[in-house]
């Protein structure tokens, strides 16, 4: 009893920061499952997918309501995200895991080198401001859009940019999540923060709605394999659903600037995390 108590509050707190972020909770749970809790990786995977699916669920209710989500892109990439991940799929034992650890964790290197220039914590050397042009991908399938900020108290307009280069960031997700069975929620944030410049918390907002789409396909292959266990998913999936909620009103209330400095030693850990298994050392 006490072990569901303690697995109870640790989900809520899995569920709350992976609304935050729009990284999901299955990054803190699978290992928290296996360390502390001494269960089967592939029961672990299976529950921290039903966690995925909770967290979206918890936190798109009250971003969708609130018209945070960008239901137009997040649609849009996830064709992008299926299609690489059933190529992945098809791929997968072909290539070396460990080269792939580390072809992946660059990639999101140059993502959180990016985020730490936009945030100022690096400086950047060129002291011309950037300018984007135009995206006629985004003018034509009206990615264009704007919501309003609690913490602001005003409504603000974006502009889409990069949609090529975020839809190929995509693919590279669903590659990723193919092969390696990994989560792709840093790769989410990549594409829709760092090249299609939407604004973070919409970046999460939409982050979150994709992640929720993608588990489902991937928790019904669980269900059919036999690998999700009740008595492990059920206090995992209700743990996040209650903190996601939490974590989604928490979210619109706090200043753009602090969810990045909760998410960037996130995407750190995910990179430490994969250069470690890159090398073999987990």
């Amino acid at each position: 009893m006490d072990d569901i108590i303690i697995l109870l509050i640790i989900c809520m707190v899995a569920g709350l920061i992976g609304s935050l972020v729009g990284l999901g909770g299955g990054l803190i749970i699978t290992p928290i499952l296996t360390t502390f809790f001494d269960i089967d990786i592939k029961y672990a995977i299976g529950a921290s997918i039903l966690a995925v699916i909770a967290t979206s669920s918890g936190a798109s209710i009250s971003f969708l309501k609130d018209k945070l989500t960008n239901v137009r892109i997040g649609l849009f990439l996830e064709i992008f995200t299926t299609l690489g991940a059933l190529i992945g799929a098809l791929l997968a034992g072909i290539f070396s895991s460990q080269i792939l650890y580390l072809l992946f964790s660059f990639i999101l290197m140059n993502s959180f080198y990016g985020m730490l220039k936009k945030e100022g914590i690096i400086k950047n050397k060129s002291s011309k401001r950037s300018l984007y042009t135009k995206d006629l991908y985004a003018e034509k399938l009206g990615f264009s859009s704007s919501y309003y900020d609690k913490s602001e108290k005003k409504e603000i307009s974006y502009e889409v940019y990069n949609v090529k280069q975020g839809s190929l960031v995509m693919l590279g997700a669903g590659l990723a999540s193919g092969l390696l069975g990994i989560g792709s929620g840093a790769f989410k944030i990549m594409a829709l923060d760092g090249y299609m410049k939407l604004p973070i918390k919409v970046s999460t907002a939409t982050s979150n709605f994709m992640m929720g789409v993608t588990a489902s396909t991937s928790a019904l292959i669980y269900f059919l394999n036999g690998t999700i266990n009740p008595y492990i998913a059920a206090p995992v999936a209700l743990g996040t659903l209650f903190g996601s909620m939490i974590g989604s009103r928490l979210m619109q209330i706090l200043n753009a600037k602090y969810l990045r400095y909760i998410m960037l030693p996130i995407i750190l850990f995910t990179i430490i995390n994969m250069i470690m298994k890159g090398f073999g050392l987990i």
